[in-house]
């Protein structure tokens, strides 16, 4: 059917009560105008409304997306994750053991004293000093005075490095009077503030 563009100047004259008997032409724009409005109307009255809440869902696709990719990844991995957990524990635990305790911190002067007159020192002074709390260690440190040669002095600083528990120098001071050399120095154990408790509690979970 051909679309006579003249009949639309009769839109005018036309009776909304003889709508059956309009002109084609006439019904295709009133009809298309009524649908342009709907859609516009729609949009302002259902759809914008509805538009924030699609961004919120979509967004939260996003996170979710991510969120399992993330756990997907820790969960292929699991397995190797469990394997560095438990060699963490292992190296934690072997640490601990390095550690003097409460009772044994007294032997560490006879064990430090054994070192070095057995690399051929003379000791003039061996106390400790005050006690230096950290947040999760204690320093405890030993003031020292020996006297010897340069060897004797490097094979003790060998063999205090080679006690079962750690023991670092610090603050070497040599001097030398006549043929005799003297050496200053601070040596350093720790203790760490973890109590009994939680070392068994950590030994445990190692076991299972």
């Amino acid at each position: 059917m051909k679309f006579d563009f003249n009949k639309l100047k009769e839109i005018n004259d036309l009776d909304f009560e003889q709508i059956a008997v309009w002109p084609f032409e006439v019904k295709t724009v009133v009809v298309a105008f009524v649908a342009v409005i709907s859609l516009i109307g729609g949009y302002y009255g259902l759809v914008q409304a509805k538009l924030p809440i699609l961004e919120s869902a979509q967004n939260k696709e996003v996170e979710l997306k991510q969120n399992y990719q993330a756990k997907y990844r820790i969960a292929v991995n699991l397995e190797a994750y469990e394997g560095q957990l438990a060699k963490l524990r292992e190296d934690f635990s072997s640490m601990l053991k390095s550690l003097p305790t409460s009772n044994e911190t007294p032997g560490l002067l006879d064990d430090i004293t054994l070192v070095g007159t057995s690399a051929g020192l003379t000791f003039k002074l061996l106390n400790w000093q005050r006690e230096i709390p950290k947040e999760f260690y204690s320093e405890l440190p030993i003031e020292m005075e020996v006297t010897g040669g340069y060897h004797n002095f490097g094979q003790f600083a060998s063999e205090i490095a080679g006690l079962p528990r750690i023991v670092t120098v610090h603050d070497f001071e040599v001097t030398q009077t006549a043929k005799t050399l003297t050496l200053k120095v601070q040596a350093k154990t720790y203790r760490t503030s973890m109590n009994e408790q939680n070392a068994m509690t950590i030994n445990k979970d190692k076991g299972q």
